[in-house]
């Protein structure tokens, strides 16, 4: 079996197709087809550790739909790196070209999911992938622990899970309020690992920088492209007109000429759409996967922060502890603080050991993302360069085809004597140079003398001469007789 190109190629069983245009209201939306086809003869890809349902399944999903999977994924997967979704656009977004662009890039979004170590078996994408559309939305709009009951209810429904809604916290300011001022104080929580965290975020800032200058210059690239084929269209346009005005031969090849530039034009813009898919659209989703990078490392510092908040809580708690113990009659405050305390302490554990798996997890994202995209940026360099080797090659081979046809070209010049051009003077029946003959019978002046004998006998204008009723033009300096033109 050939091995995929690229990871998300072995996830082909997921396809987003036949996108419809829906009206709701004032507004419009665009819905996309999902299917998933299970092939029975391929055991990695229908594995239940990836899809809990056996049958096939297809649902319409829209672009707000891909967005609550998108945040959903990382929620429940803190620190992975999680694929990046199409951005949104608010003009020209129901114009077939974006729309096609849109499916195919969510498609994209899907089958990385599906291959992804760390989010396959998240119940979100299991409920995205299989639920109905009333069991779907209902969990959309859930919020809070309702929204992850009812997502499990869809990706486990043999297990029947509690939908009762908990009581709501209403710590959630107060929490808002300590984590930000943990954050601005600095003091956060050390690990044996942030050394290497600090090495790994300097090691991301100058990658996207870098990525971000290799993109433009490749933007750059594809516009001159683009430009040298537009200059080869009006060059061979301009060879086939000359070609019109010239007779025979001569026109001939000159026409020809401009077919080959006109050719060469198609083949160079032919060649800068392929460096735009193949070149500068991968530079693009490498710069957007490292941004999904930088948001796993965020993760991880949100985690940094709530254990470092709880952690400030227990120890003021412990104080007021101590303080309540201290002093007389106050046992029952007493009481609740060791109860405070004890709750504190469990959220701080907790706090604690989701900072220790999110931190793992980042770790084993980073080690994937070098290694894949290390190799998807040696794959799409080799592809440039074969692009541009099979680009030049025809280019030459087209020039090389022209020149033996030019080279056939006969001109049908007149070979006579050393195959220089045969000049004679015009004869001219004027006094001036009669009588100059008649003194001179056995004398012959060369052109240029002969010229100037009768210059001086007939008026002139620049370099025009009226001889009679003959107008002629030359060039003082050309050192040939005069042609004679009818007036």
């Amino acid at each position: 079996m050939e091995r995929p190109i690229r990871p998300e190629d072995a996830a082909t069983f997921i396809s987003v197709s036949d996108p419809v245009q829906h009206s709701e209201g004032m507004g419009k939306y665009t819905s996309y087809r999902v299917d998933i086809t299970r092939n029975n003869n391929n055991n990695q890809i229908t594995s239940d550790d990836i899809f809990r349902n056996t049958s096939s399944s297809a649902v319409l999903r829209r672009y707000s739909d891909f967005l609550w999977l998108y945040e959903r994924l990382h929620k429940e997967r803190p620190g992975s790196i999680v694929p990046p979704l199409p951005e949104k656009q608010a003009v020209s977004r129901f114009s077939e070209t974006f729309i096609e662009e849109r499916r195919v890039n969510l498609e994209r979004f899907l089958r990385r999911v599906a291959v992804h170590p760390e989010l396959y078996d998240v119940s979100s994408f299991d409920a995205f992938l299989s639920a109905d559309d009333i069991a779907f939305q209902a969990a959309k709009n859930a919020k809070g622990q309702a929204a992850d009951a009812m997502v499990m209810s869809i990706a486990y429904p043999s297990s029947n899970p509690t939908l009762t809604v908990p009581p709501r916290k209403k710590d959630g300011i107060k929490k808002w309020f300590a984590e930000t001022k943990a954050s601005m104080a600095g003091d956060l929580v050390r690990s044996p690992d942030d050394n290497l965290f600090e090495e790994v975020e300097r090691y991301i800032d100058g990658l996207e920088k870098q990525m971000k200058n290799v993109q433009q210059q490749a933007s750059i690239m594809v516009k001159k492209d683009k430009e040298i084929a537009n200059g080869l269209f009006e060059f061979g346009m301009a060879f086939n007109i000359l070609g019109q005005s010239e007779a025979d031969m001569l026109g001939e090849g000159l026409s020809r000429m401009g077919t080959t530039a006109d050719g060469l034009s198609a083949l160079s813009m032919d060649h800068a759409e392929k460096e735009i898919a193949n070149f500068e659209a991968p530079l693009k989703d490498y710069i957007k996967i490292i941004h999904s990078v930088k948001l796993a490392l965020q993760r991880r510092h949100e985690k940094r922060l709530t254990y470092t908040t709880c952690l400030s809580e227990v120890a003021t708690k412990r104080a007021n502890l101590a303080r309540y113990r201290s002093t007389p009659g106050a046992e029952a405050k007493a009481y609740g603080a060791e109860m405070s305390l004890k709750r504190g302490e469990a959220s701080s554990e907790a706090a604690k050991e989701e900072f220790i798996t999110v931190s793992q997890r980042v770790l084993r994202e980073m080690d994937r993302f070098k290694k894949e995209n290390a190799e998807s940026m040696k794959r799409t360099v080799s592809d440039f360069i074969t692009m541009q080797i099979e680009y030049n090659k025809k280019m030459e081979q087209a020039w090389a085809n022209l020149l033996p046809e030019l080279e056939k070209i006969d001109l049908g010049t007149d070979s006579s004597s050393d195959n220089e051009p045969s000049i004679t003077a015009p004869s001219m029946s004027t006094t001036g140079l009669e009588e100059h003959q008649e003194e001179n019978p056995n004398q012959q002046e060369p052109m240029d003398q002969v010229s100037m004998s009768y210059r001086t006998e007939i008026n002139l204008n620049e370099n025009q001469m009226n001889v009679g009723d003959i107008i002629q033009y030359r060039d003082d300096n050309s050192g040939f007789p005069v042609h004679s033109h009818a007036g």
